[in-house]
């Protein structure tokens, strides 16, 4: 009964978030979050550093992935400090490498990129593991299960993953095609949900020139398609069922990955394949193949109470809070939006 009213209150929120977050946050109020003066110019003015939407959003879309892996494993019996240090490393490692796979593939240096991000951490993971139960063994504390934390990974990331798209939205980057380019069927389906940029400073008007066009919901799309999975994948995971839950969550989201690109009309690379097509590929085939190695453990079903119960540690969510704010002034300063401030003296009320 607590698995599925935890279950349920995660399908609200997020339900909510989404709805919320496809109607608003194309416009133009949804960019720049705040702005902040750092160097006077001529006439009295201020140039400005930007600090966008699309930060907030994917450091809270983030933080909400990790809250579930953690929430997961810890149910699972997977023990609190190994999780905290193996999440420390996967970030530590996946953060940087969004920006340097993204400089690789689309010769950008301004740019992020989650698959590339993924596609470094699913291959690194296994490693990082067996690197944390090092540390483990020589602590003596209990080991982490390799196929448990790999599920509780794949879900926690096609969450965060979904979630994070709505910063997309905000942005209006990872844009899809022109309704008009797409046939009938797609002018059906997605006439009345069609994301709609009029803002130049979105990278869909500037980039791609389509200011004022309907277009394809990628960004929507994805989000919904990825928290529904994630949320069935850890009803899989709350069963005991490991193995089923990874390979959901990875399947969906790298064939998704695959197919969604086809759909979508932003820089992608040089090739007619892209770089991100053949990681997900790549991805579906080396995940299969660790499961085939990976026995899949005998446990007690996870106790989702258990897991919950980490909610009530201070330092835990100290530390999340750290994260996020790190997250929001790596990924939410904007290196490719600038402002000019001017500021008065309100005379009216003094």
């Amino acid at each position: 009964m607590t698995a599925t009213l935890f279950l349920l209150a995660a399908t609200a929120l997020f339900a909510v978030v989404i709805v919320l977050g496809w109607r608003h946050l194309p416009g133009e109020r949804f960019q720049m979050l705040a702005t902040v003066p750092v160097r006077r110019c001529d006439h009295g003015h201020w140039r400005g550093i930007n600090f966008t939407w699309y930060g907030l959003l994917l450091a809270s879309a983030a933080i909400t992935g990790m809250v579930f892996v953690l929430i997961l494993a810890r149910a699972a019996g997977q023990g609190l400090i190994p999780l905290a240090a193996l999440l420390l490393l996967i970030v530590g490692l996946c953060v940087p490498a969004s920006r340097w796979v993204a400089r690789k593939v689309e010769k950008k240096r301004h740019t992020f990129t989650i698959g590339g991000a993924f596609f470094c951490g699913l291959v690194a993971s296994p490693a990082l593991i067996l690197l944390v139960d090092g540390g483990c063994l020589l602590a003596g504390v209990p080991l982490l299960n390799l196929q448990v934390v790999l599920a509780a990974l794949a879900i926690g990331y096609i969450i965060g993953e979904g979630l994070g798209r709505l910063a997309c939205l905000s942005f209006g980057c990872c844009y899809g095609k022109p309704l008009h380019q797409c046939g009938r069927l797609a002018a059906l389906l997605f006439d009345k949900v069609a994301i709609v940029f009029t803002a130049p400073t979105k990278k869909a008007v500037y980039e791609g020139g389509l200011a004022g066009v309907k277009l394809v919901p990628i960004q929507g799309l994805t989000c919904l398609l990825y928290t529904a999975t994630g949320l069935f994948a850890s009803a899989l995971f709350l069963q005991g069922r490991y193995r089923s839950a990874f390979l959901l969550s990875l399947l969906v989201s790298q064939v998704w990955r695959v197919l969604s690109e086809m759909l979508r009309a932003d820089f992608r690379g040089f090739t007619a394949i892209s770089a991100y097509q053949k990681m997900g590929l790549a991805a579906v085939v080396y995940g299969s193949l660790l499961c085939l190695v990976l026995p899949q453990p005998h446990l007690p079903v996870p106790d989702i109470g258990a897991g919950l119960l980490l909610l009530l540690d201070p330092m835990l969510l100290l530390g999340l809070k750290a994260g996020w704010c790190i997250l929001f002034l790596h990924f939410g300063r904007s290196m490719v939006t600038g402002a000019t401030l001017s500021f008065e003296v309100r005379r009216d009320c003094i």
